[in-house]
């Protein structure tokens, strides 16, 4: 019944980067986006700003 020899310094890396990759992971699911969402974004914005072109007066003289 023998310990299984472990090095100090490779656990404590392991034990970070596991930490940052669950970080990176909850990071995404908050912020992250579909390229749906970005596209639908997109067009809402020309759509938008379309309007608001149409809707200039025009003072040509």
């Amino acid at each position: 019944m023998t310990a299984e020899v472990v090095n100090l310094r490779q656990q404590r890396k392991r034990r970070t980067k596991d930490a940052e990759r669950e970080a990176a992971a909850q990071s995404r699911s908050r912020h992250g986006r579909t390229a749906a969402d970005r596209k639908n974004d997109t067009l809402s914005k020309e759509r938008e700003n379309a309007r608001h072109e149409a809707h200039k007066l025009d003072r040509t003289s």
